[in-house]
């Protein structure tokens, strides 16, 4: 389901008439998707899965984290590749990502970032995925993007995302708040909460403390930090543009790191700029005598376009952004994760020793 989110899932305070109105909406939806992923079965890989997903619509942070842990996982001497949808990519079938030849028009987005790091396969059938992933022999463990939700992959270990300042919002499953699911319905298919936490960004304490009164398992803080020099940010006059999901984030990281932001150009998330777009953001930057800053995300989009968006893609710069764990929260996930790897490799052992 792809919204707009609406300012009022984040209010503080209460819940708004409107929230309350679509309340009945809400719970026929939450008990739509409890009902689906309760009865559907699951493929179980012959390689371990860990899924990094979302309890909520929205940016998160999560594909950052998901190249994250990847890193990680070959620091352990594992060889990752990742299986992601490709969101509003055109291919149909399964797709190994070619970060040459292939454009978001065809795989989407987040793959071409997430091949950068590991081999990277679309496919909008989960289990037709790992399958393809399995008998390619290039991985030892695949790292799911997104798919919380989504039943028909058999997951090993699950961690969740959860933006530090929106937290989880009001606390309503859509349409009424930003949950996918009700919280307890997820939170039973978690093994890991991450907070990810902006500069400059205070923590939503209430939400955080609702997810320790309801959460068992370790919940764990990151941050996103830029990948590489950034000095030319300092005191630089920027039109940002970007069409991202939460894109308050980036821009307040820009402000963060010394950006004097003139103008922003804000899309919907996994926007596709158009010429139209393209010539008014190139205005703006006219306009303001301002430098051209962009989210790496947004960049990739425009790869193969002419004209106006050729011209915006030579002349726009990118903030590389990475996530970062403090030391004692990675000390706390690097165990975890060795443990959810052995344990699925002693079942898939024993399944094929009886």
């Amino acid at each position: 389901m792809r919204l707009d989110e609406p300012s009022w899932w984040y209010e503080a305070e209460g819940k708004p008439f409107i929230a309350r109105a679509l309340s009945p909406i809400s719970a026929l939806y939450a008990r739509a998707v409890e009902h689906r992923l309760n009865r559907s079965k699951s493929y179980r890989s012959s390689l371990p899965v860990i899924c990094v997903g979302n309890l909520t619509v929205g940016g998160t942070g999560k594909t950052p984290f998901a190249m994250h842990i990847a890193e990680e996982l070959k620091a352990l001497g594992e060889q990752p590749a990742f299986l992601t949808r490709g969101y509003r990519g055109s291919v149909k079938t399964a797709h190994w990502v070619d970060t040459e030849s292939d454009t978001a028009h065809d795989v989407g987005d987040e793959p071409l970032l997430l091949a950068r790091v590991a081999p990277t396969l679309v496919s909008k059938d989960r289990p037709d995925g790992a399958r393809a992933i399995e008998e390619s022999g290039r991985a030892s463990v695949i790292v799911m993007d997104d798919g919380l939700q989504n039943p028909s992959l058999a997951k090993d270990f699950t961690f969740a995302i959860v933006d530090g300042r929106r937290g989880i919002g009001n606390g309503m499953v859509l349409p009424a708040g930003p949950l996918r699911a009700r919280l307890a319905f997820q939170l039973a298919r978690v093994d890991a909460i991450i907070v990810n936490n902006p500069p400059g960004s205070a923590v939503r304490e209430n939400g955080l403390s609702f997810l320790r009164s309801h959460f068992s398992g370790p919940i764990c803080k990151s941050r996103p930090e830029p990948s590489g020099d950034v000095e030319w940010l300092r005191g630089a006059r920027v039109v940002a543009f970007a069409g991202i999901a939460n894109p308050q984030r980036f821009f307040h990281l820009l402000e963060a790191l010394g950006a004097q932001i003139a103008a922003v150009v804000q899309r919907p998330d996994h926007h596709f700029f158009s010429q139209d777009d393209a010539r008014e953001i190139l205005d703006f930057a006219a306009k303001h005598k301002a430098m051209l800053v962009t989210t790496e995300k947004d960049w990739v989009r425009l790869k193969g376009g002419s004209g106006a968006l050729a011209e915006l893609k030579q002349q726009s710069r990118t903030l590389p952004i990475r996530t970062v764990l403090d030391k004692t929260e990675r000390e706390l996930l690097i165990p975890l994760l060795q443990s959810a790897l052995r344990k699925a490799r002693q079942a898939l052992a024993s399944s094929r020793g009886r």
